[in-house]
């Protein structure tokens, strides 16, 4: 595993000169983001030693060096799930390649359902924890200490300061910004109403299917961490709609320029 970190960094810093240390990864419907970065440099995931490739329509699969506002930055226009096969470790591949280049700091972002009674279509909400029902941990197995330490904390997996940060800004700017709990689950299946519903009750705002695994080996790297999700669909017993993907990356859509905004000032600002 070590060995192929350290090959897969090596490779990129061949390909890019100047390496930043925030790194993006971009979410459903939300990889249009990278068409506000100037000074593009793009590295297909196809070209890149061990890297997997993404197969979810609306991920692109590019790595993607630029600049955002004022800084420059990594973005993963695509991400990698397990509900595509992948393992944990291939999953969470890309963040242990972004700690061995530098990087301290990751924003996330993903597209959900929403249970919280107070959520619309369209909103926006800062991550403030997260409920793993995935049934693996990307820690699960030999420990690096490398890599991290055997048993890592989870009590500030989402970085307060940049919290706070990003409810500065959503007031700037009028911007409906929430607040919650992300349940990571596996997919594909979009959930039933009962599931809605015992998420809640467990403590969860919304639901999806990826971010969780992310966020654990950035922790476990010591990377300062800030996820958003956008609420595409509404689910619970009382909620009749049903959810399909090409819904889900619309509503993603027409969040972008929030999603943009908060990002963006929080790049230049963190």
């Amino acid at each position: 595993m070590l060995d192929k970190i350290n090959s897969t960094a090596a490779y990129i810093k061949e390909r890019v000169s100047d390496i930043p240390n925030i790194a993006i990864i971009l979410g459903t419907g939300l990889g249009p983001l990278v068409d506000a970065m100037t000074d593009k440099q793009y590295i297909p995931y196809s070209e890149i030693p061990n890297f997997p490739v993404s197969t979810v329509e609306g991920h692109s699969g590019n790595l993607i060096f630029g600049t955002l506002g004022s800084r420059r930055v990594i973005a993963m226009q695509g991400r990698f799930h397990y509900y595509e096969g992948y393992d944990m470790k291939q999953v969470t591949f890309p963040v242990r390649v972004f700690k061995a280049l530098g990087v301290d700091t990751l924003f996330v972002s993903n597209a959900s359902g929403g249970m919280n009674k107070e959520f619309e279509v369209g909103d926006v909400m800062t991550i403030t924890d997260h409920i793993n029902l995935f049934p693996e941990n990307p820690l699960r197995g030999k420990n690096y200490n490398e890599l991290g330490t055997r048993f890592p904390a989870m009590t500030y997996a989402y970085d307060p300061e940049l919290m706070k940060m990003a409810d500065d800004i959503a007031r700037e700017n009028g911007i409906r910004l929430m607040h919650g709990v992300y349940v990571g689950v596996t997919g594909p299946t979009f959930e039933t109403p009962a599931e809605y519903e015992y998420y809640r009750i467990i403590g969860g705002d919304c639901v999806g299917m990826s971010t969780v695994p992310e966020v654990i080996v950035a922790n476990h790297a010591g990377m300062r961490v800030y996820g958003i999700s956008v609420i595409t669909d509404l689910g619970g017993k009382d909620v009749k709609q049903v959810p399909t993907h090409e819904e889900v990356q619309q509503a993603a859509v027409i969040a972008q320029p929030k999603c943009l905004k908060i990002m963006t000032e929080l790049v230049n600002r963190c």
